[in-house]
């Protein structure tokens, strides 16, 4: 992915630490953000950290350090908070260190180019960091931008046109006083002149009729390419079973409210006969007394209502993000109307922005955004598992909050339905948490971490535990045993700011608080960026039957970024397979481990990616305060671009296909020597490479999820030819 950061990226004090490790000369510097010797991105642009060390290539890559930093830099990351140093610095000083990393990145680029292992990358990770996010799709749609004002031709305007209203009318538009019928007037024009006016009046007719049709066809090439037009996956609300009801079905008490199915703006799936029944203090409404669990997602898998063989058959799954958990990168609609000076970046700003018409906003997105035909094809894609992140606002929200309370509860439960009627497995994924559990802007509200830390840490845990405790009480229901076999706690806890001991304290007494309320279903507890090598002897004590889930991403990691086609394949296999392997098995490492997200993406391309108004590490234009551009061609040439990954998929050439295809795919038997993976997104608006269905659907996905065409320890084909720069 996603910012993820899934943007993702937040950013405000620069944190920094440094660690040096002897280890023959070499010499490791961490900071979030940018430093001398290199990058961790900020953790918004889908929340991993990146490193850049001061000798690039990989044959030495720590198969263990997924993610990059030992103890005591983290240690140091949690407690050192240092001003801003650039802006003191020289001039000589800035070229001085410009100079170092281009020739870092040089020597990285040209260790892969060769396509052997060279020195030590580190493998990174980046989420997504904040930063100012601006516009909104509706505000658009509507005409009501400041850039869509309606301009006259110049020199015209209403009293040009006043002049033109009858032939016999006369008119001085020579300003000398001779008032002359129209026809005279154009009949003094020279022929030249005649022509002229003729020629542009037939040109600004044929463009009245070519626009449209370009539009038209453009739109009928989007949709055939499998990208997303606008924020849709569906054609509309369909709200014909309210048909069948009287509103006087609806209690004086419960009309207006979320009770209120003639209030819902999309009722389609939903059983709109009212009920105020409540299971752990969380509404049933919506739901049929009935199901069937009968279904398979394919022949390889088994139906529902037998179990599924985790531990012998991977995961082949998918996320739907951006959806109930709002992320820019992938809906920037619904922030790209906006000035940077309205700050909307996020959706706590959003919906603070919009105020009494945020609840319309944001159903017509949760309506719009994803239809039951997007279960249908991820069935047909091959896919068995669906990841749902979902914000705590679904359950309930608290004083000061300006979330939109409890909408997305009922579309969440009609997300299970659907997977259920196609035989997909659901892992429940808390994206989140009261206070924020990591300050990015997938969380709902970038910034400073509320949960666990600060004035307000203790009561958002408690906060955060309750949740669960509604949560669990809900879906430990008999309906759900058979299809929500996952069940995430927190999704990505910055470990590298709060204490682990509180991370995991919370873990235990949370888990064991969803076993006390009767779910069944596999507990996750994600990785925090910790090393993996870190997890070895941590949480051994830990409740039963419990996942880690690790989210790996080469996007944003600035010593992969600049490596060829071949050599990014080559350290999937080589390097991070070993250390999925090993940190899978409990002789090894922690355990049984899944990857809840990864994405096919190898540039930072996608809009919004690093955040609303951010630029790009792949062009040079991510920091305003350095133009060194990551990728392979930047010190070699031609020019790194941004605008082949950011093309129609429909024009990407079949050696690129090919190439995106293998890249996935081998990840994909990476992830697999564990217990599997969840793809990071089913759809998107625009970032093709970040939407499984659009590459699935543009032949560059395999056909079906479980018969890739390649796996590691397979020939990587030839991609000679392929532009490295895009």
């Amino acid at each position: 992915m996603p910012d993820h950061s899934r943007s993702r990226d937040r950013y405000g004090s620069r944190d920094r630490a440094r660690e040096y490790r002897r280890d023959g000369n070499r010499e490791r510097e961490y900071m979030r953000g940018r430093d001398d010797e290199g990058e961790m991105s900020s953790p918004g642009a889908r929340g991993k950290y990146r490193f850049r060390g001061a000798e690039s290539g990989y044959d030495s890559y720590d198969a263990g350090a997924s993610h990059l930093l030992s103890a005591d830099a983290l240690a140091r990351l949690a407690s050192e908070h240092q001003s801003e140093e650039r802006a003191s610095r020289t001039r000589e000083d800035d070229e001085a260190r410009r100079e170092r990393r281009r020739q870092q990145k040089k020597a990285a680029a040209v260790g892969a180019g060769a396509g052997t292992l060279g020195h030590d990358i580190v493998e990174g990770r980046s989420r997504h960091k904040s930063g100012a996010r601006i516009v909104s799709g509706s505000y658009l749609e509507e005409g009501r931008s400041p850039e869509m004002k309606m301009r006259r031709r110049g020199g015209g305007g209403a009293a040009m046109e006043d002049q033109w209203k009858d032939e016999a009318s006369w008119d001085d538009s020579f300003g000398d006083g001779s008032r002359q019928p129209r026809w005279k007037f154009w009949a003094n024009w020279s022929k030249r002149k005649r022509i002229v006016i003729g020629v542009l009046m037939l040109i600004i007719l044929l463009l009245a009729i070519i626009i449209p049709v370009a539009v038209t066809v453009s739109k009928n090439k989007s949709d055939d390419s499998g990208s997303s037009s606008g924020s849709s996956g569906s054609s509309g609300p369909s709200n014909s079973n309210l048909d069948s009801i009287s509103k006087d079905s609806i209690p004086s008490y419960a009309k207006g409210t979320v009770l209120d199915p003639f209030t819902w703006y999309d009722t389609e799936g939903f059983n709109v006969t009212f009920t105020n029944e409540t299971v752990g203090g969380l509404s049933i409404m919506g739901l049929n007394s009935t199901w069937d669990d009968s279904t398979r997602a394919n022949d390889n898998v088994p139906p529902l209502n037998e179990k599924f063989p985790y531990g012998s058959q991977p995961i082949r799954g998918v996320n739907i993000g951006g959806w109930l958990s709002i992320e820019p990168f992938i809906v920037p609609s619904l922030f790209s109307g906006y000035s940077s000076s309205d700050g909307i970046i996020d959706e706590w700003t959003l919906t603070k922005k919009l105020g009494s018409s945020a609840a319309d906003t944001i159903e017509k997105h949760y309506a719009n955004f994803l239809s039951e035909s997007d279960y249908a094809e991820i069935q047909e894609a091959g896919l068995d598992h669906v990841r749902i992140p979902f914000p705590y606002w679904a359950v309930t929200t608290y004083d000061g909050d300006p979330y939109v309370p409890k909408i997305a509860w009922r579309y969440l439960l009609r997300a299970i339905e659907l997977c259920r009627k196609y035989g997909l497995r659901v892992k429940l994924d808390l994206h989140g948490v009261p206070g924020s559990q990591n300050g990015w802007n997938h969380s709902g509200h970038q910034g400073s971490i509320g949960w666990l830390e600060g004035d307000d840490g203790e009561l958002n845990r408690k906060r955060s535990l309750e949740v669960h405790d509604q949560l669990s009480k809900f879906f430990a229901q008999d309906r759900y045993k058979n299809i929500v076999t996952i069940y995430g706690l927190a999704n990505e806890p910055l470990m590298l700011s709060i204490p682990t001991e509180k991370v995991l304290n919370w873990t235990r007494e949370a888990t064991e608080l969803v076993r006390k309320n009767g779910v069944k279903a596999t507990v996750v507890l994600h990785d925090g960026f910790l090393n993996l090598d870190k997890w070895d002897n941590m949480f051994k004590d830990r409740p039963d039957d419990m996942y880690l889930d690790t989210h790996q991403y080469t996007t944003f990691n600035t010593g992969e970024i600049v490596l060829n086609h071949t050599a990014k394949v080559e350290i999937i296999c080589k390097n991070w397979y070993s250390m999925l392997k090993e940190i899978n098995s409990t002789s090894t490492g922690w355990g049984p481990t899944i990857c809840g997200e990864w994405s096919q993406a190898d540039t930072d391309c996608a809009k919004y990616v690093n955040n609303v108004g951010r630029g790009t590490r792949w062009e040079g234009t991510y920091d305003t305060g350095d133009s060194t551009k990551y990728c392979p061609t930047a010190d070699s040439g031609p020019t790194c671009s941004c605008s082949g990954a950011n093309a129609d998929p429909a024009d990407y050439s079949d050696k690129y296909k090919k190439w995106l295809q293998t890249y996935a795919e081998a990840q994909m038997s990476a992830f697999e020597t564990a217990q599997g993976w969840f793809y990071w997104t089913w759809r998107t608006e625009s970032a093709a490479q970040w939407s499984y269905r659009t590459a699935w659907k543009n032949g560059y996905m395999p056909e079906k999820a479980y018969l890739p065409s390649f796996k590691c320890g397979d020939d990587v084909p030839d991609f000679s030819g392929l532009p490295e720069y895009y």
